[in-house]
């Protein structure tokens, strides 16, 4: 009996900058700047219809639930499901912790999976010679202690949303304060969109910065593993 041998065709691997924009950027964009001219409610359906699409078209295409696509829904709809119904002031700082920890809840979680959450941030083959390093990992015998490094990488992943929410919602307290409920509705939405905008630009400063420096720390912790257990650098992990 003749076997057919046709090799199945791989998923293109996602790609991240297209997720952050499409998931968090452009929704955050749309509830901090057009709210006040169109209002808090269309503003809210305009913003959930990027991650909802762009969440459809990743499962259409890949056949799997767009973690990112879920994370950006939950922000979106919280932030503009808090302002549509008119709650402001401690929950809004509630609400800025309450998504850098269910980022980190996820990453800590896929620690304990077949494929930790660095390695689809880190190891992409579109970028890097995934099947070298799987190779070389597979010649020394080291596949197991490799990835438990994976795991431990994830985990000190997961304490940078840690620090991120604890910022959020220090720096949220500071800035989301109770509204007049005796303004009309519109004065007290451009308000609160004062309050988001002005988040946003504190937590770019306050809060980027530091997790990106913790963020390329994990990234030298990372690359220090895959030297030591595949005997291979950066540069010939690399592709040109």
């Amino acid at each position: 009996m003749t076997e057919t041998t046709a090799a199945t065709p791989q998923a293109k691997p996602e790609n991240s900058w297209l997720n952050l924009i499409f998931n968090i950027v452009l929704p955050v964009l749309i509830l901090n700047k057009l709210t006040k001219h169109i209002g808090p409610m269309n503003a809210l359906i305009l913003a959930l219809a990027f991650p909802i699409i762009y969440g459809i078209y990743d499962l259409l295409k890949r056949k799997k639930v767009n973690a990112f696509s879920v994370l950006g829904l939950l922000n979106v709809g919280l932030t503009g499901g808090l302002a549509v119904i008119g709650i402001h002031g401690f929950w809004f700082a509630v609400k800025e912790a309450a998504f850098p920890t269910l980022v980190g809840l996820f990453v800590f979680g896929s620690a304990f999976t077949k494929k930790p959450f660095i390695e689809s941030l880190f190891l992409n083959p579109g970028v890097m010679k995934v099947d070298l390093l799987e190779e070389k990992l597979k010649e020394n015998g080291k596949q197991a202690e490799f990835h438990q490094h994976m795991r431990s990488a994830t985990m000190w992943l997961s304490l940078s949303f840690a620090f991120s929410a604890i910022c959020n919602f220090v720096l949220a307290r500071k800035i989301f304060l109770d509204i007049d409920t005796n303004l009309a509705a519109e004065a007290q939405s451009v308000i609160l969109n004062e309050q988001i905008a002005k988040m946003t630009t504190w937590s770019m400063a306050i809060i980027m910065v530091p997790s990106m420096a913790f963020l390329l720390g994990i990234f030298w912790y990372l690359m220090k593993g895959v030297k030591k257990y595949s005997g291979l650098n950066t540069d010939e992990l690399l592709k040109s």
